[in-house]
């Protein structure tokens, strides 16, 4: 008869209680940032180039009442420290601690720089959160958590919303300036043949300008939503065209889609891919897609996050989610792609190039 050690299963639950409590807690770290964030502490350190003060950090922030908090600000810091969002040292003559930055607080920085700030700020939005609480309800009853939460679509909130549509825009500039650098060095080559590119659901047309840049013999053409194009600025050799997908999608050599068809259910992106081979000539055009290709038993280091945003785009969308790459063959055959290419990227996404024979 096997004897069971009581201190093992002792030793057991406590290490399971500290797993739980800290996902119970996790919520924390999160909002912790967002407060950095919207404080604009990497900003401030940065513009000194060197560590500051929390004092130096403090005389900083923009307040209505001048009557800062130093001690609640001293707390936020002293767990983003912990979690290596900051750097703190104490000087050698024991003066005040100093806070520098991390790789991780470089990627908040706002102004030109590529920044995860702004997905992070809407991430947090009070509309994008609420949504999460009726996860378990859609599991019994079926349904959308975003519609559940706010009786509409995701697109049809933002489209009726000029501020909120604004932190999406913002949002998605964000991630495309940071993506648009792998898939430029990653598919270099493939825009090198192409004369005419659509980019379907291109945002406000940060992605056709990186491509028209370094690409200007390719004619670009950013098409979204009209609510959208409506506040696209000017980029030099790109085109804005507002419309529609699911009616019809201007004619090009070329489709680029990113972040797109992972927003919308598989019967959707069909729609759309037909569309797409409605638009594009038969012997030379594709579809350039930027997409997670999903593994769910991987190891690499983005693996993790792509589980977590599929969930994110069932709390968010009209039935949108990440694919195996058996999934995306499936989609594209019925889309009237059946000969595809996934090429790998150093990001969270990679490029399936989808060709109609």
């Amino acid at each position: 008869m096997e004897v069971t050690d009581p201190s093992s299963n002792a030793e057991s639950t406590l290490k399971g209680q500290g797993e739980i409590l800290q996902i119970i807690y996790g919520f924390v770290e999160i909002m912790a940032v967002k407060s950095a964030v919207e404080l604009r502490i990497p900003d401030i350190i940065h513009s000194h180039n060197s560590t500051v003060t929390l004092s130096q950090i403090a005389s900083e922030i923009e307040s209505p009442t001048n009557q800062m908090d130093l001690n609640s600000l001293a707390r936020i810091m002293r767990l983003l420290v912990r979690r290596k969002i900051f750097t703190a040292q104490t000087p050698s003559n024991g003066g005040e601690m100093l806070y520098g930055l991390t790789n991780s607080s470089r990627c908040l920085l706002h102004g030109s720089k590529p920044s995860l700030a702004p997905l992070l700020l809407l991430e947090c939005h009070p509309w994008m959160l609420t949504p999460w609480h009726f996860l378990s309800q859609c599991v019994k009853e079926g349904g959308l958590p975003f519609e559940k939460a706010h009786r509409c679509g995701l697109w049809d909130l933002a489209s009726t919303n000029p501020e909120f549509n604004g932190v999406i825009n913002d949002a998605m500039t964000g991630i495309t300036k940071i993506m648009m650098e792998a898939v430029i060095e990653g598919y270099n080559d493939g825009f090198g043949r192409i004369g005419s590119m659509v980019d379907v659901g291109g945002g406000t047309g940060s992605a056709m300008a990186r491509v028209a840049k370094n690409f200007p013999h390719i004619k670009c053409v950013n098409f979204d939503l009209p609510h959208v194009i409506a506040t696209a600025p000017a980029h030099e050799g790109v085109h804005h065209i507002g419309g529609d997908m699911f009616d019809v999608i201007p004619k090009a050599n070329a489709i680029f889609m990113k972040g797109v068809m992972h927003d919308w259910s598989d019967q959707d992106c069909v729609k759309i891919l037909k569309n797409c081979r409605e638009a594009i000539p038969e012997k030379i055009g594709k579809v350039i897609i930027v997409e997670v290709v999903l593994r769910p038993d991987g190891d690499g280091p983005f693996d993790d996050t792509n589980l977590a945003v599929d969930l994110v785009l069932f709390a968010h969308t009209s039935g949108g989610k990440e694919r195996t790459e058996e999934e995306w063959k499936k989609v594209l055959e019925e889309g009237g792609f059946p000969r595809y290419n996934i090429i790998q990227l150093p990001t969270l996404p990679s490029i399936i190039e989808a060709f109609p024979n």
